[in-house]
């Protein structure tokens, strides 16, 4: 079991470490040392802080 890091829900660390195992399942380059299933190989980057979510600006409303 891989622990979240502090301050992250566990909803949010789910949604990014799915996103992660779903770009490692399409080939990209693990950035901690693999040998697990993708699905932990991905919490464990966002646990390490490897990885983490994009907040983009909000988008100007349209006039």
């Amino acid at each position: 079991m891989v622990s979240r890091p502090y301050g992250t829900n566990a909803f949010e660390f789910v949604v990014v470490s799915a996103l992660r195992a779903a770009q490692l399942m399409k080939g990209c380059t693990p950035r901690v040392p693999a040998g697990y299933k993708h699905i932990v190989t991905a919490q464990l980057e966002v646990a390490a802080g490897k990885v983490s979510k994009i907040i983009e600006p909000p988008k100007p409303a349209a006039v």
